[in-house]
């Protein structure tokens, strides 16, 4: 039998050697070496094989000098911080980013594209005296406020920090309250407004960012107790912008390890509503602080559910924005084709408020785009195109009727078989890499040898606690994650293929929502796909009423022999799924909604 070089030999010799050409009726194979079809494919892909590699000598060769290469010093990898983005970038629309603006330019007008002023309806009535009541007030009433110089920017700073300082033992929201800084902001806001510089309705409203965003002069830690003293000295673009328009900084809030579930390296975060319960992952503590009545309104992030399932948790209203509209600089990168920044509020009008500043162009992030935004109270709804699931809440269906809509129904959300694992989990391993390499080489992992993994897998679950003892910290152990070194297994012609599914999931969704403004979801909502795809999403309460134990965002106890915390009455959330840059349109609907249901208006008994 030949030896593989040989093989090469002989068939680079004999496909040389072959005259061949199609011809005849039946378009046979013919050649001057009679050689059969069958046998020509053969020696065409050996040939195919052998000038990939420079023929047989040059195998051999190679192989010689792949031995020497390996005795050669090996360069360090050249530096990539988690923030450098590749060189291609996500584009939800079907057509490309560019036909859908010049779709949005025809239908709305060029004008639309310029930043819509917000306008608060001025303030009426007494002011709350009791300082809880005026920490649960909406954000834009708070800004109304503000604006007729009822309260000052210093005094709702202070009730918010006594509040986040009283409360934070108890939610565990807050990684780092910033007291000092907050109270110099609000009395730079106080004076700003007494002498009329107005800056806009976010002026003088203190405000807390999840633990993903840079600031100057205070920590970042991205959950992670590596990080817990790390300073990135810079300011984040969104706390850029809010700090233009007047918004005052006091927290930098919680998040899960790496933007994973509620537990953080100071322990888990607790939904204020059951205090046995996380408030879910991983805009934990932007959820948990908003519902607990700590700040006006929170920034969060998602890459795959978390602004959905942690302001779901705790019963807030919440924007996850179309890709694209909001700038990540300066903040943690979990993946650069799926991270969106959006606002947590207690009222969808606040969400409108806060997108209105943070939305737009943002030459550091070259995913971004701007787009028209122009939020309508009183949205006609009567003619938007509304679809809903089946298993859509019937109560939130009969609003939606009341409301003089004409929801139909819809079928299963598309999808595409085999995107599981190899887009995201590539971007995962790209954006952490220097940190795996640094902590396998911690844990004695040569990321040379993958599939291998350390003993005890990171984040795997706890020993069953002893009665009565607090609940563990499952990531603890684990200030690093397999599934950052799970992305390294993919080959890349596997990642290739996937972003081509992921094209055709974008292109069967455009179809899908080709006679929608809109649908809503059934009580799981729709956050695995349509995440990859780029639409928006809002939530917002709707009822008041025991969560169902498979609602979406109440994840398994991580010790599954002890029974289920129980579960006490809170705002039940639904979400509205937009077409892509409609935005505006599901908070406009969404708000109207609210507003019929009162239910934002609940707060917790803390």
């Amino acid at each position: 039998m030949s030896t593989p070089d040989e093989l090469l030999e002989e068939m680079e010799a004999e496909l040389a050697a072959a005259d061949y050409g199609l011809g005849g009726a039946n378009h046979a194979w013919r050649g001057a070496s009679e050689i059969d079809r069958r046998h020509f494919i053969f020696a065409s892909l050996v040939a195919a094989a052998a000038s990939t590699l420079g023929g047989a000598s040059a195998l051999r060769a190679q192989g010689t000098a792949g031995r020497a290469q390996a005795q050669q010093p090996q360069l360090p990898p050249f530096p990539l911080g988690n923030g450098e983005a590749p060189a291609l970038q996500f584009q939800p629309y079907p057509g490309g980013t560019g036909a859908v603006l010049e779709r949005l330019a025809r239908e709305r007008g060029r004008a639309a594209f310029d930043r819509a002023e917000f306008s608060v309806p001025k303030w009426s009535g007494t002011v709350p005296s009791a300082p809880e009541d005026l920490a649960f007030l909406p954000a834009h009433r708070l800004s109304a406020l503000l604006r007729a110089r009822k309260v000052t920017s210093v005094q709702l700073t202070e009730l918010y920090l006594e509040r986040l300082t009283r409360l934070n033992g108890t939610l565990n929201c807050a990684v780092t309250i910033m007291a000092e800084q907050a109270r110099a902001e609000a009395r730079r806001a106080d004076a700003e407004i007494a002498a009329g510089k107005w800056r806009g309705p976010l002026h003088g409203l203190p405000y807390g960012v999840k633990d993903l965003f840079s600031t100057q002069g205070v920590p970042t830690t991205w959950g992670a107790a590596d990080f817990k003293d790390r300073v990135i000295d810079e300011d984040a673009e969104i706390v850029v912008r809010l700090r233009e328009a007047g918004a005052v900084l006091i927290a930098k809030l919680s998040t899960g390890l790496f933007a994973q579930n509620d537990w953080w390296f100071g322990g888990r975060t607790n939904n204020p509503w059951n205090l046995s319960q996380g408030s879910s992952g991983s805009s934990a503590g932007p959820a948990s602080a908003t519902a607990g009545g700590c700040v006006a309104f929170a920034i969060g992030t998602e890459t795959s559910g978390s602004i959905v399932s942690p302001s779901i948790r705790c019963g807030v209203s919440a924007l996850r924005p179309t890709f694209g509209r909001v700038s990540r600089h300066g903040g943690m990168v979990l993946a650069w084709s799926q991270d969106r920044v959006g606002p947590i509020c207690r009222t969808v009008e606040d969400c409108a408020m806060v997108f209105n500043v943070l939305h737009g162009v943002d030459e550091k992030d070259p995913s971004t785009v701007t787009t028209p935004f122009q939020f309508d109270r009183a949205l006609r709804v009567g003619a938007i195109r509304l679809g809903v699931d089946p298993n859509a809440p019937k109560e939130l269906v009969a609003a939606l009727r009341d409301l003089g809509m004409q929801p139909k129904e819809i079928g299963a959300r598309p999808t595409v078989p085999g995107m599981a694992g190899g887009g995201p989990g590539v971007e995962y391993a790209a954006a952490f890499d220097s940190y795996v390499q640094r902590k396998a080489k911690e844990v004695g992992l040569d990321l040379t040898a993958l599939p291998e993994r350390p003993a005890t897998p990171p984040g795997a679950p706890p020993p069953t606690p002893a009665p009565n003892a607090p609940p563990a910290n499952p990531m603890a152990p684990a200030d690093w994650n397999p599934r950052f070194v799970n992305g390294r297994l993919t080959r890349g012609f596997d990642f290739i293929q996937a972003q081509r599914r992921r094209y055709v999931l974008i292109s069967r969704w455009g179809e899908f929502m080709r006679d929608l403004d809109m649908f809503v979801g059934a009580p799981s909502a729709d956050v695995g796909a349509n995440a990859q795809t780029g639409h928006p999403c809002v939530v917002f309460p709707y009822k008041f009423d025991v969560p169902p134990v498979q609602q979406f965002g109440q994840r398994a106890q991580v010790d599954t022999t002890q029974k289920a915390p129980p579960l006490a009455p809170q705002p039940i959330c639904a979400t509205i799924v937009g077409a892509l840059y409609q935005d505006d349109r599901i908070l406009g609907v969404a708000h109207q909604l609210q507003l019929k249901s009162g239910i934002h208006l609940k707060r917790p008994a803390l």
